[in-house]
């Protein structure tokens, strides 16, 4: 149980990483709203923003909230969400799809991958309106308070498929 906890926190802590890369990228996402999605490229040497559909096997992350301007935080109570600033503050969360398994990418931060990949994790249920972490069983619960999603991960190389 050890190691799936350090893989998936590798994972979360990459889109963190996406975060970061966001606040570094100005204006490109200036007509953004919430629940749109956006894939992230050349996280290390060059990045990118691209809004993308959210049905796209790019998009790696969602916008969660935009934040208003008397508001300097993205919603607590559950996995911090990576940030984006512009001439908006966006909460950014993964753009996890139930059944999918997500690695480390170079290019992108986090990306699809096969689930044989090692270190792979697979998103074992996407509970929409939901916090409750116990609804996941065995599985680890990264909840996202707003809006109310609980993403139930598990090791995806382990897995029988």
């Amino acid at each position: 149980m050890k190691k799936v906890g350090l893989g998936i926190a590798a994972v979360l802590a990459l889109v963190l990483l996406g975060g970061f890369v966001l606040n570094q990228l100005g204006g490109a996402a200036r007509t953004a709203e919430v629940g749109d999605c956006a894939r992230i490229s050349g996280a290390l040497d060059n990045p990118q923003y691209q809004a993308v559909d959210c049905g796209s096997e790019q998009a790696n992350v969602k916008i969660a909230k935009i934040l208003q301007w008397n508001e300097d935080r993205c919603p607590s109570g559950g996995m911090d969400y990576s940030t984006y600033t512009g001439d908006s503050k966006f909460c950014l969360m993964p753009n996890f799809v139930q059944g999918s398994c997500y690695g480390q990418n170079r290019e992108t931060g986090i990306a699809k991958v096969d689930c044989a990949t090692k270190d792979s994790v697979r998103v074992a249920k996407v509970l929409t309106g939901s916090t409750n972490g116990a609804a996941c069983g065995e599985s680890r619960a990264a909840i996202f308070p707003e809006p109310a999603v609980t993403f139930c991960l598990q090791r995806g190389d382990q897995q029988k498929q």
